[in-house]
């Protein structure tokens, strides 16, 4: 019994230092990794800029009078309008700092457009199923960033 536990102890210490080389060659693998990253707060940070938030005019405000037939896809396309302002601003404050001048512009207020001018598109034809089409509305479909 006496030369049993030598071995078992053995067997033991070098599990034990296997797990811990292991946890320190990890922790000096994410050390290394992370050698270039500062916090933001030393003395040559520069404060990123502020992000502001989308503008785009009000589309619900310019509709003649809907139909009863075709509200409820006005009022489906008009929810996400909303939908796709609250998106662009969420994107608006994570990408701060990123990219050139025209990276807001191209990135974040040009889809939008795109966005916008889809679900306006098929607001008027939903209004344009029953009374007159409405004409006008297009121009609703620019945001700008204040």
């Amino acid at each position: 019994m006496s030369r049993a536990l030598p071995k078992y102890n053995q067997r033991r210490v070098a599990l034990t230092g296997g797990a811990a080389a292991v946890v320190l060659s990890g922790a000096l693998i994410a050390g290394s990794a992370l050698a270039g990253e500062t916090s933001g707060k030393g003395a040559g940070a520069r404060p990123l800029a502020a992000a502001g938030t989308i503008a785009c005019p009000d589309v619900a405000s310019r509709l003649p009078a809907v139909p009863a037939s075709a509200r409820a896809e006005v009022d489906r396309n008009l929810a996400l309008l909303q939908t796709q302002i609250a998106e662009a601003n969420e994107r608006l404050t994570e990408t701060v700092g990123q990219g050139g001048p025209d990276f807001v512009k191209s990135a974040i207020l040009g889809p939008l457009a795109s966005k916008r001018t889809a679900a306006i598109d098929r607001i008027a034809l939903s209004i344009g199923r029953t009374t007159a089409k409405p004409q006008g509305l297009g121009s609703l479909a620019a945001c700008t960033v204040r």
